[in-house]
């Protein structure tokens, strides 16, 4: 369905209300787009609340990030949208904010673990993690460049996370997927451990996921490791981080779990990650 400029950016701004109640884009944090044809994006205002946003303050942008319309500058980091665009003409929408938790995973450099929640895997699959880079320049729009044919949500490292799907709706969703997942596995992980699928069982959600008509890297490879190493770690970049508080099924199988925090290990850690967090907002345009 075809739907006209301004309907576009009621729905950019109902979805800047969601992030902001979710807690997913603080003060002004956050930026949200929308591909309006082959020649312009509709973007959100840098320095302006995503919780309050009015269709007046949207901004219209080229694909090379050059503003043609809107009272308000666009938002600086408006080339990491248009990268997505650039490489998946499927997409519709990008959505970049900082859910608390998958940020929590960006800070601390853990790799989003696989095989653990069926609607994660259909809806999200792998999750990779780029590297950090300065945001806002063309740098930091191509750290994501070599995982967007292959996902629909990437985790910045130090920074948040970008989604992107057919629809704004459907990007925002993702983000919601994606945090939802990591505050579980949190709680999983301090409950003591956290099982995983088996083999078999992930065979069956990818082919579930097949015939839902969503695509998976790991259904392009007869010896892909399902569970084991990700798709992500070969070929992708040089940026691979590595398991810490979640083993990967193999080492999980292998009895040998990641090493639990004692109460003053899992205090520093909470700090560290929340100093991070702090400076990565006061860094946000």
């Amino acid at each position: 369905m075809v739907m006209n400029e301004y309907k576009l950016k009621e729905q950019i701004c109902e979805i800047g209300r969601r992030l902001y109640a979710k807690g997913f884009a603080a003060a002004n944090d956050g930026n949200i787009t929308v591909r309006l044809n082959d020649k312009e994006v509709l973007c959100t205002p840098t320095m302006v609340s995503k919780g309050f946003l009015k269709p007046e303050d949207i901004c219209k942008v080229d694909y090379e990030g050059k503003q043609l319309a809107g009272t308000k500058r666009r938002t600086s980091e408006v080339l990491l949208h248009l990268v997505v665009y650039k490489t998946r003409p499927d997409v519709r929408a990008v959505v970049h904010c900082h859910p608390p938790h998958a940020t929590a995973f960006g800070v601390a450099h853990e790799p989003i673990p696989k095989c653990v929640l069926p609607e994660v895997e259909v809806f999200l699959g792998e999750v990779p993690m780029a590297r950090y880079e300065t945001p806002g320049g063309q740098k930091f729009a191509d750290t994501i460049l070599p995982y967007v044919k292959d996902c629909n949500t990437i985790i910045l490292a130090n920074h948040g996370t970008v989604s992107f799907g057919p629809s704004v709706e459907a990007a925002y969703f993702n983000t919601e997927i994606i945090d939802a997942y990591c505050n579980i596995l949190i709680l999983a992980r301090q409950l003591g451990r956290v099982n995983y699928f088996t083999e078999k069982e992930a065979k069956e959600l990818l082919d579930l996921k097949k015939k839902l008509g969503y695509d998976d890297p790991r259904l392009k490879g007869e010896n892909c490791d399902l569970c084991g190493n990700s798709v992500f770690d070969r070929g992708y970049s040089d940026f691979v981080p590595k398991a810490e508080a979640f083993a990967r099924l193999e080492e999980a199988k292998a009895g040998t779990p990641a090493k639990i925090p004692s109460e003053m290990d899992f205090e520093t850690l909470v700090n560290a990650v929340a100093d991070q967090v702090i400076k990565s907002l006061s860094k946000a345009g």
